[in-house]
């Protein structure tokens, strides 16, 4: 009898797995082989990582992912092959088809990976905005956009200025530092008594300024609504900490909240969304110091980036009411190499772990060397062979397409057996610093709109990693490569 029920109990659980193999999606990426289907058959054993998902403890939506249109990503493509720009459009944005970006991120004006500076009205005291011209984005960045939406039409678009016109800053310039001698010949002309530092206001503290600079961004909207391109939300300014030798402008917590009393009645006109950003310091007073009263009505989320990292969880925790999107992936050194996509993986982890409903790359495509117009070597998705027109898809990329394929807008980051995952939700287990030698769970479960599950984990050991991994009433035991990014769709 007893010999008759260990049979029936063996057979069972057997069937169970391989019904959930069956049901079950495995597409596992080297830094040698990126994206390769496999089959659910091998058996982990019993020294196998445990690892449990948990479907009902859900926290934080998500409403996707994406990157940036830059003007040095729309040139670099277009050194390609017709044909292959169509490619790239397609495995970029195609809903279903490749990573499926649903949300991205557009300078207004110049940002760093522009051509050179700009902005859409140069004229001195042109408080009217008479002069106001999107022409040089009829060149670039509308094109780029356009090329996306073929693909996408639902394509959700946000954007930031890096700069205000010259003319509405303190010292007249676009930048606010020298070139570093580092950066080579790189050049921006800015003078001795026109450098400008952290902690000061640069754009000028008049209500005529502050009222015309919200009629430029009102502009902006209604200039690109012409183009059939519309523009869901804005944050006022890009890192506003930070004294650059690129188009750039510092702000006070306080000159902000000044700027937003203006700046909120002039994009409720045009239905436009307000997040505060981007935010790129660990000190979530700042946002204290400029979510007053008066503007808290307006500002529906905050933009995170680099140093902002380490105040996504405090914010997140005393204004849950209020959407966190990671900004602006860290921009790397042009290399693209595995090793700085390990680290990605970690901030990609960190955030969503703290809060995030949305995570976006920087340069979508550069030309091999990644350089900036200021002379600054920065990773992308993409990079682009202008000498033999060819192309290449970067390890970051296929770390993105790990999640943005698989996890759809409207899921749900849900709790896993991580120690990590519980850092969303435990004071006491919260790490400030990313931390780069774990290797325990390291994972992100999601739950989608149709109640399937995606699990993403990356082995970070040097040998393959045998796991059992438990969701319901699902039980895969793979063996996972070493150095590999894993996705498991469960339907």
């Amino acid at each position: 009898m007893k010999k008759q029920i260990l049979i029936v109990g063996l057979f069972l659980l057997l069937t169970t797995f391989s019904v959930s193999a069956q049901k079950t999606t495995w597409i596992s990426t080297t830094e040698t082989a990126p994206w390769q289907t496999f089959d659910i058959s091998s058996n982990a054993g019993t020294n196998a990582t445990q690892i449990e998902i948990f479907p009902d403890k859900v926290f934080q939506q998500i409403d996707g992912f994406g990157s940036c249109f830059n003007e040095l990503g729309w040139t670099s493509l277009n050194e390609l092959k017709p044909e292959d720009r169509k490619k790239i459009f397609q495995e970029l944005f195609e809903p279903g088809y490749g990573a499926g970006f649903t949300i991205c991120r557009m300078p207004i004006g110049a940002n760093d990976f522009s051509r050179d500076w700009y902005s859409y009205d140069e004229t001195e005291g042109d408080f009217g905005l008479k002069n106001f011209s999107i022409k040089n984005d009829q060149e670039t960045l509308i094109p780029f956009i356009k090329s996306a939406q073929k693909y996408n039409p639902k394509l959700q678009l946000w954007a930031s200025p890096w700069s205000p016109p010259s003319w509405m800053k303190y010292n007249k310039h676009y930048a606010l530092a020298k070139v570093p001698s580092v950066f080579g010949t790189a050049e921006n002309g800015i003078r001795d008594n026109q450098l400008g530092k952290e902690g000061e206001d640069m754009f000028i503290q008049e209500d005529a300024y502050f009222k015309a600079y919200a009629i430029y961004f009102r502009k902006f909207i209604e200039a690109y609504k012409k183009e059939k391109i519309t523009i869901g939300m804005v944050m006022p300014q890009n890192e506003f900490n930070s004294a650059q030798w690129y188009p750039s402008c510092t702000w006070t917590p306080g000159g902000l909240s000044k700027f937003l009393k203006f700046l909120g009645p002039e994009m409720a006109k045009t239905k436009t969304d307000i997040f505060f950003g981007t935010f790129e310091r660990p000190n979530e007073q700042m946002f204290k110091e400029a979510y007053s009263k008066e503007v808290s009505s307006y500002i529906k989320g905050v933009g995170f980036q680099w140093g902002g990292k380490d105040a996504v969880r405090k914010i997140h925790q005393e204004y849950p009411q209020l959407k966190i999107y990671q900004s602006e992936h860290e921009c790397g050194d042009g290399q693209n190499s595995w090793e700085y996509c390990e680290y990605g993986w970690d901030l990609m982890k960190h955030y969503f772990e703290n809060g995030a409903n949305a995570y976006l790359y920087w340069n979508t495509v550069l030309n091999e060397g990644g350089v900036s117009r200021w002379g600054w070597k920065q990773n992308s998705l993409i990079t682009v062979n202008k000498s033999n027109k060819t192309y290449k898809y970067n390890p970051e990329y296929y770390m993105m397409k790990h999640l943005s394929h698989f996890v759809k807008p409207g899921a749900h980051l849900i709790e896993s057996s991580s120690v990590n995952t519980k850092l969303h939700r435990d004071d006491v287990l919260f790490k400030n610093e990313v931390n780069l030698d774990s290797n325990a769970d390291n994972l992100l479960a999601f739950k989608n709109p149709d109640n399937s599950i995606v699990v993403v984990i990356y082995n970070a050991d040097a040998t393959d990693k045998a796991i059992t991994l438990r969701s319901g009433k699902t039980v895969l035991n793979p063996i996972i490569k070493s150095k590999s990014f894993n996705t498991f769709l469960i339907k």
